[in-house]
């Protein structure tokens, strides 16, 4: 049987950014494959976006984050601000899902007008085994996620309040601009 799963994405950080993006995300389980579609409009033009879905290893239930969660009041919800109602980020959505490597610069990158299309088929016993080996479990659960989608040019002044350093990469490449929860159509 086919399974269906779609997230509405909705912008976070919009009001202070000056943007508001938005998106859906549509995941299928067919068979032995995963197909993950994203689309997006009105993210910041010609930047690279990081994406991925956060959750949490126990199983519990992820949401997105909203502006309750800033809460060292600096106006912008960061990475770590998310976490305690999002998880952790768990599978990316750049060149190969399936390695889950998030650290890499094989994200997608907006257009002039701040649109892109996302479509990968990742083998769905690789990305289960690679799950398993991270998080001790190889049930993706989607239906408990939560999708993010990060970025923003490097020239965004932000406070230095705003944090989600992640091995080299600064708060501009991390800092989330986007969210929706996943929820299974069938």
């Amino acid at each position: 049987m086919v399974e269906r799963y779609r997230a509405e994405i909705k912008a976070l950080n919009g009001d202070k950014l000056g943007s508001h993006p938005s998106g859906e995300a549509d995941f299928t389980v067919d068979g032995d494959t995963l197909t993950v579609e994203i689309t997006m409009d009105q993210t910041s033009p010609n930047t690279q976006h990081w994406m991925h879905f956060h959750g949490f290893p126990d199983g519990r239930d992820a949401q997105p984050a909203t502006a309750a969660q800033d809460i060292n009041h600096d106006g912008y919800v960061d990475l770590p601000e998310t976490e305690p109602v999002s998880g952790t980020t768990m599978v990316p959505f750049n060149d190969q899902p399936e390695k889950m490597a998030i650290p890499t610069d094989t994200y997608p990158v907006s257009d002039d007008h701040g649109h892109f299309h996302y479509k990968k088929e990742v083998p769905l016993a690789d990305i289960k085994a690679k799950f398993k080996e991270t998080f001790n479990d190889d049930d993706l659960q989607l239906e408990k996620r939560v999708i993010y989608v990060h970025g923003i040019p490097n020239d965004v002044d932000l406070p230095e309040t705003v944090k989600g350093t992640v091995m080299d990469y600064d708060p501009h490449t991390t800092l989330p601009i986007a969210t929706g929860k996943i929820e299974k159509l069938n």
